[in-house]
């Protein structure tokens, strides 16, 4: 059947945010004494809670990331926000035709996602209905972030349709029984390496311009509907 919600990733989806992400998380591993690739970064913490990066900061690269590490970046990418964050070209336009419920489920915290949002001029297309993965156990690619806000939303699972940019939330979307787009439209989807993670992860149909969503949507009920 045709989706009763949509479920759009934050980062890279709404708002053009993940090569500032990137340029701010690679400046506090400088600081805290590492050195990791932007390639190396998109590939292993691109839609991930920053938890989970954490975790694998230390695990894998024998880096620990301290609360002020963390804060101080906080500040320096909620700076470059207001300075440079622009929103995804056409969304603006897209969400209030979609004619269904919407919802955020990100991976960053709620403080940032409003920021992001307001900055960007979404805010008020989508708030109160913005949920973080500070909200429930475990981050993307665990299923736990879509499923809180499916229940939320008082949506069944396998009626959501999940708009992503990165593998982990495809793979979360998938693992919590539900539909999936990947959008390629961000300015740091060119990357091939992550074009090709994206392709991998079988999204349900990968898409570059947000104007085309209501055609992909509605494209999706059709097929439903045919015996």
């Amino acid at each position: 059947m045709a989706p009763e919600l949509v479920i759009f990733d934050c980062d890279g989806v709404l708002v053009d945010s993940e090569t500032l992400s990137v340029a701010a998380l690679l400046g506090m591993i400088t600081i805290a004494g590492g050195t990791i690739s932007e390639e190396i970064a998109y590939e292993h913490f691109l839609g991930k809670s920053m938890k989970s990066v954490r975790e694998i900061l230390l695990r894998d690269f024998e880096l620990d990331i301290t609360d002020r590490h963390l804060s101080e970046m906080r500040v320096e990418l909620m700076r470059k926000f207001s300075k440079e964050l622009k929103p995804i070209p056409g969304v603006g336009q897209v969400l209030p035709s979609l004619g269904m419920p919407c919802c955020v489920a990100s991976s960053g915290t709620l403080e940032r996602i409003r920021h992001a949002l307001e900055v960007t001029g979404l805010l008020g297309l989508l708030e109160p209905h913005l949920f973080s993965a500070a909200m429930v156990a475990r981050g993307k690619p665990a299923p736990d972030l879509f499923l809180h806000a499916a229940a939320e939303m008082g949506a069944i699972p396998q009626n959501c349709l999940v708009v992503e940019d990165s593998p982990a939330g495809v793979e979360a979307a998938r693992a919590a029984g539900m539909r999936v787009l990947a959008f390629t439209g961000g300015s740091h989807a060119g990357n091939p390496a992550l074009k090709a993670r994206l392709a991998s992860s079988e999204p349900d149909f990968i898409f570059a311009d947000m104007l085309q969503l209501p055609d992909l949507i509605a494209g999706l009920g059709a097929r439903a509907r045919t015996p």
